[in-house]
């Protein structure tokens, strides 16, 4: 590997492109820890958003009228507000007034990090959306296919894990698939409170070497993987789940 990195540096001398996250130790460390957390803020941000859109498509349909109203408020905030916004009102207004703790320093720290707000406000940002993907896909689900459940003794509950959610997640899942690949386009933003994902660190070495068309374009191209490897994964788990008249 050290003539490929040498190889680099060589090429950065005779064309003036400087691609320093090859042949620099340092930087390649920084950008491919970048590059993980990045996946690793992606993958939890769309867990708990599927999670958030399931519980709040089952709660839209509460008997409770305080319930329902609720989780309209929740849709309705974070559907109409910029989720930079959000991430903001997270994590500079609710963790200012949040308690704080000592670290091994002796110095006072907030007990929630810039990593833990991004994504606590990511999830409920694309939450929102999937709560109404997965209403749409619950409502789509033919009430004799409920009725029929209820007649089986079925609960409310159970008819919805067991008999609706398994239906409509077929019907949701090409909207679904929208919201998930813009949720991950949308972890930049992390950015603005100093996560070290990967735009961040990108922007690290582009201060120390000037190289901001190189970063750049490895940015778009590091994204169009990500974003690629997800929209593949999530094609074929389609492809898998179709039933007739379902998906």
């Amino acid at each position: 590997m050290e003539a490929v990195y040498e190889w680099f540096r060589v090429f950065y001398q005779d064309t003036g492109i400087n691609l320093t996250f090859v042949y620099d130790s340092f930087d390649r460390n920084r950008l491919v820890d970048g590059f993980f957390m990045t996946v690793w803020l992606s993958l939890i941000c769309l867990v708990l958003s599927v999670v958030i859109g399931i519980v709040g498509a089952w709660a839209q349909g509460a008997r409770s009228a305080l319930v329902r109203r609720g989780v309209t408020a929740y849709i309705e905030f974070f559907r109409n507000t910029p989720p930079l916004v959000q991430l903001y009102f997270f994590y500079f207004a609710i963790g200012s007034i949040l308690p704080t703790t000592t670290n091994r320093f002796g110095l006072e720290e907030p007990i929630l990090d810039s990593f833990a707000w991004a994504v606590i406000s990511l999830s409920f940002f694309a939450g929102a959306f999937n709560v109404e993907i997965f209403r749409s896909g619950v409502e789509a689900v033919p009430e004799s296919t409920k009725e029929a459940a209820e007649a089986l003794g079925y609960t409310r509950l159970q008819t919805y894990l067991y008999i609706v959610l398994p239906l409509a997640f077929r019907v949701c899942l090409p909207a679904l698939n929208n919201n998930l690949v813009n949720l991950v386009k949308t972890t930049t933003l992390a950015y603005a409170i100093a996560v070290p994902e990967m735009l961040y660190m990108a922007n690290q070495i582009w201060s120390d070497s000037v190289n901001v068309p190189e970063m750049m374009t490895f940015l778009l191209v590091a994204y169009v993987f990500l974003v690629g490897v997800l929209v593949w994964f999530m094609h074929r788990w389609e492809r898998a789940m179709r039933l007739p008249g379902f998906g």
